[in-house]
């Protein structure tokens, strides 16, 4: 059984979703992490002051049109980039199509630059092994800064992903 995070690190898990993909990506994320439903929420319905009682935040949404963040992430990381995040770590995931090939998991990327300046110490780099592309604003030095899926090209690569990148997530906690 894995160890129940929460005791050690209190973890919130904030996401954007517009047609229910990300949403269930944030809670099979949460399930793996053993974090309860209290702590999973829909950017479009939270304040980004909502924050404020966690050591790790976990945020994610789709990438959308030119490569644009998820409009209800966009407000909330907008208001949180505003915020002195010193002290808290930050994890990215995101969803997308990597037939959209200049543009696939953009968002994530986005979100990573928006939040660079506020003192967010980042975790949960990952690979993005399994998808072919041809640019993603989420990749630096050939890794991704937070985890990527493509549940409509490669849904049989979610549930390994999204291990893999807890057991890290884990790792990096603790």
């Amino acid at each position: 059984m894995k160890k129940n995070l929460t005791e050690m690190k209190k973890i919130g898990i904030f996401y954007g979703s517009t047609t229910g993909n990300t949403e269930t990506v944030a809670r099979q994320i949460a399930a793996d992490l053993n974090v309860a439903d209290q702590d999973i929420y829909d950017v479009s319905k939270t304040a980004p002051s909502a924050v404020g009682p966690y050591d790790v935040i976990l945020m994610g949404c789709s990438t959308w049109g030119d490569g644009d963040m998820q409009e209800d992430m966009h407000d909330f990381i907008d208001g949180l980039s505003a915020v002195d995040l010193s002290g808290k770590m930050g994890a990215l995931f995101g969803c997308g199509d990597e037939s959209m090939t200049e543009t696939f998991c953009n968002a994530v990327g986005e979100m990573y630059d928006k939040l660079s300046k506020t003192g967010l110490k980042y975790i949960g780099q990952f690979n993005s092994d399994g998808f072919e592309y041809d640019h993603s604003e989420a990749v630096r030095n050939g890794h991704a800064v937070g985890l990527m899926i493509d549940n409509v090209n490669h849904p049989e690569l979610t549930d390994a992903k999204i291990s893999s990148w807890t057991d890290e997530i884990r790792q990096q906690i603790s």
